[in-house]
């Protein structure tokens, strides 16, 4: 029997893959759980819905990459509850079994789920992009609407099915929008007959005052401007009233749309709601300082899933992966500090900057005191992203994909996938489940 102490981690996203690396060394034993096989890049979510680049290229198997981590296993389930005071998960397994999995220490890193604001029922008209079901789901939408517009002869039925809507102008909604406009135009457009460039209409919704709110003004101006030449329709302070079938309302005003892109916000993991400790408005667990539960020393909570105001603004930290890897780095360092009844430390955030691409070419970058725009900012952006991608052949066949885009202004994934050959959301629509375990 295996006496070592058990660390349980919850999610297979970049805070849990790393936790698991960084305990490779510890006198522990580790399992992961999680309910894909699959570790997922998810800064490039928005490229599969965009058909440059297919699934496989951003994700990579959990068993795969944690082979030569040889204190840990994988376990493909879903977590349905948590006793902390008993210390165990329930678990639904991949075999349609239920157990308890029991734990010395708990790292939750279950990631995040797209939240609606209160109006969940906007999700059987817009599609949210958190994992690659979703991803997919808006590829299929986009490219049937365009076959939809190819055969389709009523004027008003034809300009529903080219309005584009992409509510949110985070760095998400800005990439989607970029990308869109640009397969819309340059990609699609030549491939149909009857379809023209012209008649596409991208429109990105953002209720603010600027896009990117997170980035300097002189680069939210940037990204607006950049979006503009491509085509994109950006209105600022356009407060969505409703979601609908056939478009969204903005106020009293109507736009007819068949495809809606929701990435206006998200929320912590429903396991979040069942622990009993204190939660910000999103949902996520408000940490101590050394990334514990209140209460819970010997459970973490690292990520998205995470609040952790004890900054020295009081700003807790944004919901992007390096905050998750250095997070899982130093949870394991003090649980390693625990087995050896050393203090612990508390955690500190080193920001390495913030970025997001404007279609091709162009992207803004914040590094440091430094600020970047144009091609210089996507090279960067381009260069982080490939060094991130885990697993060379996952490297070496985006940087193929993206020269060949590049060079041709063609995209290799533009398939349709699923029994459906009707533009607009499925009634089965939503299949909403939390990403993560």
């Amino acid at each position: 029997m295996d006496t070592r102490p058990h660390v349980v981690i919850v999610g297979g996203g970049f805070g849990g893959i790393e936790a698991a690396r960084a305990l490779r060394r510890a006198p522990v034993r580790v399992t992961l759980i999680d309910r894909t096989n699959h570790h997922l890049f998810q800064p490039l979510l928005y490229q599969v819905a965009m058909a440059g680049l297919s699934p496989a290229d951003i994700a990579a198997p959990i068993r795969h990459i944690l082979h030569d981590v040889k204190n840990c296993d994988t376990l493909l389930g879903e977590v349905t509850a948590i006793d902390l005071a008993g210390r165990r998960l329930d678990v639904d397994r991949a075999d349609g079994e239920r157990s308890w999995v029991a734990f010395d220490f708990l790292v939750l890193a279950a990631g995040a789920r797209t939240t609606w604001f209160g109006h969940d029922e906007w999700a059987r008209s817009a599609v949210g992009l958190k994992d690659l079901d979703e991803a997919v789901e808006i590829r299929r939408r986009v490219l049937v609407a365009f076959e939809a517009a190819e055969a389709e002869t009523d004027a008003d039925a034809r300009r529903r099915l080219l309005n584009f809507v992409v509510i949110g102008g985070g760095p998400t909604g800005v990439e989607v929008a970029g990308a869109l406009a640009e397969l819309g135009r340059f990609v699609l457009a030549r491939d149909f007959r009857h379809v023209r460039a012209e008649e596409l209409r991208v429109i990105l919704l953002e209720g603010g005052p600027r896009l990117l709110p997170a980035f300097p003004e002189r680069l939210s101006a940037y990204a607006a401007e950049r979006l503009g030449r491509l085509g994109v329709e950006v209105r600022l302070g356009a407060l969505v009233s409703d979601i609908r079938p056939d478009g969204v309302c903005v106020g009293e005003e109507h736009l007819p749309s068949a495809t809606v892109v929701w990435a206006a916000g998200v929320g912590a993991s429903p396991l979040t709601a069942g622990l009993g400790v204190p939660l910000d408005r999103a949902g996520r667990v408000i940490v101590a300082p050394d990334c514990s539960l209140p209460g819970h020393p010997h459970v973490f909570a690292i990520g998205d899933i995470a609040a952790y105001p004890h900054t020295d603004d009081g700003r807790p930290l944004p919901g992007v992966s390096p905050v998750a890897l250095q997070q899982a780095r130093f949870v394991a360092r003090q649980i390693a500090a625990d087995l050896q009844k050393k203090p612990r430390g508390r955690f500190r955030y080193l920001d390495k900057g913030s970025m997001a691409t404007i279609g091709r070419s162009a992207a803004v970058a914040v590094i440091g005191r430094f600020a970047f725009t144009g091609l210089f900012a996507w090279l960067v952006w381009l260069a982080v992203h490939i060094f991130f991608l885990i697993g060379f052949r996952n490297r070496l066949m985006v940087l193929i994909n993206w020269a060949w885009s590049y060079f041709t202004y063609n995209r290799g994934a533009r398939l349709i996938t699923g029994r459906r050959l009707h533009a607009g959301p499925p009634a089965s629509w939503p299949h909403e489940h939390p990403p993560g375990p």
